[in-house]
């Protein structure tokens, strides 16, 4: 891909950042479709070149942050080696550096949550709350709530089921199927589609 292509998929002021990150590698990026289990991935090729997927759909500056932690990986393998731990020190050293080094690219509300998280990089951006709601914030799904945002007895859609939030486990909501009155635990940041007054009178 050439980085005109990818450039159309990025923020302002990224190109400086890549040129220098690209420089003594060759890199081959894929842009695919939507997926629900990941935002991206890396891996090195049998040609010793090395690949980055990212989801098309992700908002430009989430889509620049996922391309950081992905060259992160990229560069902490090739300058420690490839038998350091895939999320340990080395990685989170490299990708704190890289979020700070790049910090102007980012908007000032979300600078502050950039620094934030780059004092101890997650593996799993899933793990950050603050960078979880800062990115659903213009989510075109105006249904759509976070578990910790709503009540115990609220009802909800997940994966065309209905819910009812019974109470919570330490950390976790504890809900019950409507639909055959099995009990599970979600977590507080677990998208859902909260089911409102109107619809429970149907």
């Amino acid at each position: 891909m050439s980085i005109n292509v990818l450039e159309q998929y990025l923020p302002e002021r990224t190109l400086p950042f890549l040129k220098k990150w690209f420089a003594d590698y060759v890199i081959h990026i894929r842009i695919t479709k939507n997926r629900d289990s990941k935002l991206g991935d890396y891996r090195k090729l049998p040609d010793k070149s090395h690949q980055i997927t990212i989801n098309s759909t992700l908002e430009k500056q989430l889509f620049f942050f996922v391309l950081t932690h992905e060259l992160a990986h990229l560069i902490a393998f090739e300058k420690f080696n490839y038998k350091i731990s895939a999320h340990g020190k080395e990685w989170k050293d490299t990708f704190r550096n890289m979020l700070r080094e790049s910090l102007d690219v980012y908007s000032m509300d979300l600078k502050p949550i950039i620094v934030k998280f780059s004092e101890n990089p997650k593996a799993n951006f899933m793990a950050s709350p603050d960078l979880v709601r800062y990115f659903h914030v213009k989510d075109s799904n105006h249904k759509s709530s976070f578990i910790e945002s709503m009540s115990i007895d609220d009802t909800f859609l997940y994966k065309d089921e209905r819910y009812r939030i019974l109470g919570k486990k330490k950390k976790l909501y504890l809900c019950i199927n409507l639909n055959n009155s099995k009990k599970y635990l979600f977590r507080p940041l677990a998208k859902v589609e909260k089911i409102i007054l109107d619809e429970k009178k149907q």
